[in-house]
Protein backbone atom coordinates (compact mmCIF):
# COMPACT_ATOMS: atom_id res chain seq x y z
CA UNK A 1 0.00 0.00 0.00
CA UNK A 2 1.56 3.63 -0.86
CA UNK A 3 2.44 5.64 2.23
CA UNK A 4 0.41 9.17 2.78
CA UNK A 5 2.23 11.84 0.71
CA UNK A 6 2.48 13.87 4.06
CA UNK A 7 4.61 11.42 5.87
CA UNK A 8 7.29 11.22 2.74
CA UNK A 9 7.61 15.04 3.21
CA UNK A 10 6.95 16.05 6.53
CA UNK A 11 9.28 15.95 9.67
CA UNK A 12 6.61 15.11 12.42
CA UNK A 13 9.23 15.24 15.15
CA UNK A 14 9.39 19.24 14.13
CA UNK A 15 6.22 20.06 14.52
CA UNK A 16 5.12 23.37 12.39
CA UNK A 17 7.89 25.18 11.47
CA UNK A 18 7.35 29.06 12.74
CA UNK A 19 9.14 32.14 13.68
CA UNK A 20 10.64 31.77 16.97
CA UNK A 21 12.93 33.93 19.33
CA UNK A 22 16.17 32.83 19.54
CA UNK A 23 19.88 33.10 20.10
CA UNK A 24 22.44 32.16 17.44
CA UNK A 25 26.26 30.95 18.09
CA UNK A 26 27.37 32.39 14.94
CA UNK A 27 31.21 33.34 14.79
CA UNK A 28 30.88 35.17 11.23
CA UNK A 29 27.37 36.89 10.82
CA UNK A 30 27.47 36.06 7.18
CA UNK A 31 25.23 33.53 7.17
CA UNK A 32 21.68 33.17 6.94
CA UNK A 33 20.54 29.21 7.93
CA UNK A 34 21.72 27.33 10.90
CA UNK A 35 21.89 24.15 12.11
CA UNK A 36 19.45 23.33 15.50
CA UNK A 37 23.07 22.53 17.41
CA UNK A 38 24.03 26.45 17.00
CA UNK A 39 20.75 27.70 17.96
CA UNK A 40 18.42 28.25 21.54
CA UNK A 41 14.71 29.09 21.70
CA UNK A 42 13.30 31.56 23.85
CA UNK A 43 9.76 32.55 24.80
CA UNK A 44 10.12 36.18 24.10
CA UNK A 45 11.60 38.86 22.63
CA UNK A 46 13.37 40.26 25.73
CA UNK A 47 14.32 36.73 27.20
CA UNK A 48 16.52 36.10 23.91
CA UNK A 49 18.10 39.89 24.26
CA UNK A 50 19.26 38.93 27.85
CA UNK A 51 20.60 35.83 26.79
CA UNK A 52 22.70 37.29 24.30
CA UNK A 53 26.19 37.76 24.82
CA UNK A 54 28.12 38.84 21.26
CA UNK A 55 31.37 39.33 22.76
CA UNK A 56 31.06 35.07 22.88
CA UNK A 57 29.84 34.86 19.76
CA UNK A 58 26.11 34.91 20.69
CA UNK A 59 23.66 36.60 18.62
CA UNK A 60 19.67 37.50 19.77
CA UNK A 61 17.74 36.98 16.25
CA UNK A 62 14.16 36.25 15.21
CA UNK A 63 14.42 33.16 13.29
CA UNK A 64 12.46 30.39 11.03
CA UNK A 65 12.36 26.94 11.62
CA UNK A 66 13.32 24.12 12.39
CA UNK A 67 12.77 22.67 9.02
CA UNK A 68 14.73 19.74 7.42
CA UNK A 69 17.19 20.55 4.62
CA UNK A 70 17.71 18.33 2.34
CA UNK A 71 20.82 17.14 3.34
CA UNK A 72 18.66 15.83 6.00
CA UNK A 73 19.86 18.67 8.89
CA UNK A 74 17.51 20.73 11.45
CA UNK A 75 17.80 24.20 10.58
CA UNK A 76 16.89 27.75 10.95
CA UNK A 77 16.58 30.31 8.50
CA UNK A 78 17.81 33.85 9.65
CA UNK A 79 15.04 36.36 9.61
CA UNK A 80 16.95 39.51 10.89
CA UNK A 81 19.49 40.37 14.33
CA UNK A 82 18.13 41.50 17.15
CA UNK A 83 20.64 44.15 17.69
Amino acid sequence: MAEAIASLISDPGSGVVKTRHVVIYAPKRGRRRFPEGCVREYASESEARAASRPEAGYYAAVASGPSRSSEGFRLYYLIRWLD
